[in-house]
């Protein structure tokens, strides 16, 4: 059984959860409208993690005999100023989430919730790894530098980042236990 203050809780996070998906999509969609390809890529990928992150939730709460909402999600923007911008702004929001996450755990200790505390430790680890591509992605863009070529070398440094994300979710698909 779990709290009402928990399952609330919970529910903004499959909000958050969901709204980052389809912020990443309209990201998506922008980068594919602007050619860049491995961007477009990878957005869309992260679009799909973000999604089976909010479903872990979803799941989670009807197991511990909550209620899972299907969130209402406002429109994300839809234009963006630069892939340096659609980046900044990744990172922005994974911070946010990391942010969100932490007060889930301190939710979790105020109501002595240990099987919650267990259930969000993988949601610790995975927004450090989200925060740390993130800031990386944006050190890539900073290095790389803002020049019509740039672009080029920015979508290909994507592939690569697309490339390294899709194996290390085979991996854990392989051994989930790691």
């Amino acid at each position: 059984m779990i709290s009402k203050t928990m399952e609330e809780a919970l529910n903004n996070q499959i909000r958050l959860e969901a709204y980052a998906s389809q912020y990443y999509l309209a990201m998506a969609s922008w980068c594919d409208k602007e050619g860049l390809e491995g961007a477009a890529e990878f957005l869309h990928f992260q679009s799909v993690e973000e999604k089976e992150h909010m479903m872990k939730i979803f799941h989670y709460l009807s197991e511990v005999d909550g209620f899972a909402v299907t969130p209402a999600i406002p429109q994300p923007p839809l234009e963006f100023d630069s892939v340096q911008e659609v980046f900044r702004l990744v990172y922005d929001h994974e911070r946010k989430v990391t942010q969100s996450i932490n007060d889930l755990v301190a939710i979790c200790y105020k109501e002595n919730d240990y099987n919650t505390l267990n259930f969000l430790q993988w949601y610790v680890e995975e927004q450090r790894e989200e925060e740390n591509q993130a800031r990386t992605i944006l050190d890539r863009i900073k290095l790389i530098g803002n020049g019509g070529q740039s672009l080029y070398f920015i979508d290909k440094e994507m592939k690569k980042f697309l490339a390294a994300a899709q194996a290390k979710e085979a991996a854990d698909a392989a051994d989930p236990g790691a």
